[in-house]
């Protein structure tokens, strides 16, 4: 989970936030290369046989997070989702709302 910091960062994959990813062939090299190609987004790849390969941020753009759709809020005067025929201001409200008068 990401904190604001009242910085606001470039969408990965732009001109200003490049997705960098490292590998260790020269064949992933080339496979890597063409996903990023077909997409149409910006990459800066490193080509680092000694180190772990890192496709973090390829992974990412491919598997982008899909928005939450909030549950729709029951109403202070509708009736209770229990089944119990009461509103829910007098049935399943915090117990601690129900005594303020």
């Amino acid at each position: 989970m990401r904190i604001f910091t009242g910085v606001k960062h470039a969408k990965l994959g732009t001109e200003k936030n490049p997705a960098v990813v490292s590998v260790q062939t020269e064949s992933r090299f080339k496979e890597v290369t063409a996903a990023f190609e077909e997409k149409g987004w910006k990459y800066r790849i490193e080509l680092e046989p000694d180190k772990p390969e890192d496709i973090s941020d390829l992974t990412l753009l491919l598997n982008l997070p899909k928005p939450r759709i909030a549950d729709k809020k029951v109403g202070r005067n509708e009736p209770c989702p229990c089944g119990s025929g009461k509103k829910y201001k007098n049935c399943c409200m915090n117990k601690d709302e129900q005594q303020q008068p």
